[in-house]
Order: structure tokens, then sequence, then C-alpha cells
């Protein structure tokens, strides 16, 4: 594969889950929060994980030292820096708002600050943006609402809502209304499904949220009529190859369905969801897939093609980051 990576969109990247080590004991000491790790590598060793669940423990606990504007700000431009050198040219993002306000943060707080480094993007990192709040699938469908209500009023623009946090258990459908109020509203529409979840939670994504995409998505190959559905509609899957392996979705990345996907027709994008946590950023990922893998020079193409594709841009700046991945490949 290339030594250089190609132009990129990444699609599936949660902006609390970029919080490096080194970083959350850094805004521990900046807002005199109490942490029970006395460094960086005690900290680290803690970022092993049986599954979804035992990793958002840790995910939520490493929250508690984002407390300012300046903290979401800091944080998402240092995603931004090691977005770019990996390739990134546009990048719509999560954030969840509820596991901020929930310990006491203004949602104003958080907006501002992801807002203001997300503005300044294109110029300082020449890369593109969009902000979707998430709503937390294990809280309740009321304060999913009051978050978007919240959402809505505030002065920072947002692409869409998305929905994420432990699937197992939260259908989609616990939260229809929210996703009808965001789609009205000209928002778009995304979902976490099929990941932890059963094929079954992949379908009330797409009927009754009216998701435009599938975030992880793997387990979609259990169902021949769900994926038939996803290939002829081109709905695109943010998969997230390092994460499902960490979180033990996939026992080896070598054995990854991403490939299986591919050559089954479905729109696959790769990203890096919970970099910090789950050991690479986007173009690790690619890195890792050419190894373990087989992904090559022509399905890396192909990967970078459909994550603009499938990214919501408008169609003239998807076909000027289209003719950069052109410009890549035969330079």
């Amino acid at each position: 594969m290339s030594a250089a990576p190609l132009p990129t969109a990444e699609l599936h990247l949660h902006l609390e889950g970029t919080l490096e080590p080194s970083t959350i004991l850094e805004f521990a000491e900046r807002n005199q929060v109490r942490l029970p790790y006395r460094d960086v590598d005690e900290l680290a060793a803690r970022y092993e994980f049986a599954d979804l669940s035992s990793f958002l423990d840790l995910y939520y606990a490493n929250m508690a030292t984002l407390r300012t504007a300046q903290d979401f700000a800091d944080m998402t431009d240092a995603y931004l820096t090691r977005a770019a050198a990996g390739g990134v040219v546009h990048a719509e993002v999560f954030v969840d708002p509820q596991a901020h306000t929930a310990r006491g943060i203004a949602l104003e707080e958080v907006l501002a600050g992801v807002g203001s480094a997300l503005a300044a993007a294109p110029s300082v990192h020449g890369i593109s943006t969009g902000l979707i709040p998430c709503v937390l699938r294990d809280h309740s469908a009321s304060d999913a609402m009051a978050m978007l209500e919240g959402v809505l009023r505030s002065d920072v623009q947002v692409l869409g809502i998305g929905l994420d946090s432990a699937e197992v258990g939260h259908p989609p459908s616990k939260f229809t209304e929210v996703f009808d109020r965001a789609g009205a509203e000209g928002l778009h529409r995304v979902a976490h499904a099929g990941e932890e979840g059963p094929p079954s939670y992949v379908w009330e994504a797409l009927d009754l949220l009216g998701a435009e995409r599938i975030d992880h998505g793997v387990r979609s190959l259990e169902d021949d009529e769900l994926v038939a559905r996803l290939v002829r509609q081109r709905t695109p899957l943010t998969v997230c190859p390092l994460s499902n392996v960490r979180l033990r979705v996939i026992d080896d990345l070598a054995r990854h369905p991403l490939p299986e996907m591919m050559r089954r027709g479905l729109v696959v994008t790769v990203n890096s969801d919970d970099p910090a946590y789950f050991g690479g950023y986007l173009d690790d990922n690619m890195t890792a897939l050419h190894a373990a893998c087989g992904i090559d020079d022509s399905g890396a193409e192909q990967l970078a093609r459909n994550s603009i594709e499938a990214s919501f841009l408008d169609d003239a700046r998807k076909r000027v980051l289209l003719a950069r991945i052109d410009a890549a490949v035969t330079s």
C-alpha cells in the first residue's frame, strides 16, 4: 500500500475518544480533578477491554477532566491536528452532550468549545467539518429530546444527530420521536447499530429513525436480506476495524468482515471511532488492514472514494475531494 495516506473523510469519530492519556492528565491538573491513576503508564494499562461496557466505564470516567469550553476546544483541535497528518480532509465528528450535562457542564460550554475549533479547521488544518451530537441510548428518550432541543436553540451549527453508547438492550425504536424531530429540523440522521446489537437494530435504524448512514453495522452480514437492501440503497456503513478488535466484536483483525463487505458491494468506509483507546487513528486503521487483511492500493482507493461519497458534503465539495484522490493516485 502507498506510504502516503489518501485524502479521506472520517465519518465515525467520537471527540471524547481522542483524549490521549497524557491529555487526560493535563486536563486533570488544569481543572484540579483527582483521578485514580498516578501517571500515564498506569492509565494506559487500563486500556484493555472485555466488551463495549467495560470500555464505556473508563471512557465516561475520563470525561470528568473536561470542564470548560477551552478544554473542549483543545481536545477538538488536537484531533484535527492528528487527523490532518493522517490524510483526513473532511471530518464529521460526534460529541456526547448528555455525558457532560449529566455531570453539571452546560451544553453551551460543550458546543462553544467544540464549535470554535471546528470553525477554525478549514484555515488552520485544511479540513472541512461537520458536528453530529449523539443521543446516549442508555438514557431516556425524554432526556434525549431535551438535549436535541438545547442543540437546536444554540448558536452552533450542527450537521445532524446520532445514536451511540451501550447498544444491547437499547434498540433504536426507543428514540423514534427524537429522530423525527431532528429530521423535521433538517438534520441528517445516523445511528450506531449492528455492532454488538443484532441486525434487527439496523432495520430499526433505517425504518424508524430514518438513518442515512449506519455506524459500525458489521453484523449486517448475518442477514442476507438486509445486505441486499443496504447494497440496493447504497447506505454507507462506517466501519471501525481496530475498535471492533479491541472491544471483542471481532476476535482477530485478520478475520475482520470488511473485505467480505466490500466484495458483497456494501458502501464501506474506514474510521477510527475512539482512537486514543483503540490503538490508532484512521491512517493506523488502514495500515493495519493492509497488513492483516491484504487491503491493497486499489482497495484503499475504493475506501477513500466511499468515504467522500458517504459524507454529507454538497456535490461540489465532493467533486473537489474526489479529484484530490485522483491526483494522489496518479502522482
